[in-house]
């Protein structure tokens, strides 16, 4: 069995993890990241697969673009935009009316996909994926963490970003009790599902500019919520692909059903927008996706029974942003306390 001893411990290699992550380890603390996944990023998420041409065929199917209010942001996507990783894409997107709906403000995406950003924020950082954490216990001097292949480590503080109910779960397995009124601010957090189409086309969408539409979504009968051309927004430049995401209701409705059926109600609903043949398609669920009841603080910490910090795009204003603005947050708490 492996030891180790670490200041701090950080589950999830997310944007709210991998943010606070290069912040303590900047101040000279030893900073340990654990995901459970087999690669990072989180909802910063970009898959590739091999197309018929030799090339690839790429898909941004989380997170799809960015903006960025808040200066400390938009210096890091400065940062981003400086160095060639990011560009600015639209000032808005259109509707079901297929008009533009620009407000002037920047949206961003990835030039090499959403997950690209989360590798330049791992660089140098000690990031351990596949490396799923059973349960959190506390301990004389901090913290044990229990790994499912029988390694543990033992940490100063803890910092969990996942969604909050897999945390609690964690804290649970370790017989961890929290005061009550934190318990219950963490409970009253909530989550929308979303279920995302990958679509590779046989040929261009007819998504109108900037190859996206924002949708209304259910209230209107509407199942979609999002189409997104990723040749167009340039991530894809060797295959037509689009990613199209299902509002909460349907998500729910069709959690467990067959990958067919989801795809082919997903692709009757998309047709309008896409309306050439389709080559071939992916389903992917998010289970977490979306946060619809958050915490009003961009983290939540405790120094009972050991010092603990949350955070996470549930934390103070959700999205890319919020979830960066957090990270951020939890990192000074921890080095403050």
């Amino acid at each position: 069995m492996t030891h180790f001893n670490v200041d701090c411990l950080i589950t999830g290699a997310g944007m709210a993890g991998l943010t606070a992550a290069r912040i303590l380890q900047a101040q000279g603390l030893n900073v340990v990241v654990l995901d459970k996944g087999r690669g990072i990023g989180g909802r910063m998420a970009t898959r590739w697969t091999d197309n018929d041409a030799g090339g690839r065929a790429r898909y941004d199917h989380g997170a799809q673009f960015f903006t960025a209010r808040d200066a400390a942001f938009q210096t890091q996507v400065d940062d981003w935009l400086a160095r060639g990783l990011a560009k600015e894409w639209a000032r808005g997107f259109s509707g079901a009316s297929g008009q533009p709906q620009h407000d002037g403000h920047p949206r961003y995406s990835a030039v090499n996909g959403m997950n690209s950003l989360a590798r330049d924020l791992a660089r140098d950082l000690a990031v351990t994926t596949n490396a799923r954490v059973d349960s959190i216990s506390p301990q004389e001097q901090g913290w044990r963490v229990r790994r499912a292949q029988g390694d543990h480590h033992t940490a100063a503080s803890i910092l969990l970003t996942p969604p909050v109910e897999q945390s609690l779960a964690l804290l649970d397995a370790g017989a961890t009790t929290l005061a009550d009124d934190t318990r219950a601010a963490l409970e009253r957090i909530s989550y929308d599902p979303c279920m995302a189409l990958l679509v590779e086309l046989d040929a261009p969408s007819r998504l109108p500019e900037p190859g996206a539409v924002q949708l209304r979504g259910e209230p209107l009968g509407q199942p979609l919520v999002w189409i997104g051309d990723n040749h167009r927004k340039g991530i894809s430049p060797d295959a037509f692909t689009v990613t199209v995401h299902a509002g909460p209701e349907f998500t729910r409705a069709h959690w467990d059903a067959p990958h067919e059926i989801i795809a082919q109600r997903l692709l009757q609903a998309a047709n309008d927008w896409l309306r050439v043949p389709v080559k071939r398609w992916y389903v992917h669920r998010w289970r977490y996706s979306q946060p619809v009841v958050t915490h009003p603080d961009a983290c939540l910490f405790t120094t009972q029974p050991a010092p603990l910090a949350f955070a996470g795009d549930a934390f103070g204003s959700s999205r890319l942003e919020g979830a960066f603005l957090s990270g951020r947050a939890a990192a000074h708490l921890l080095l403050n306390r």
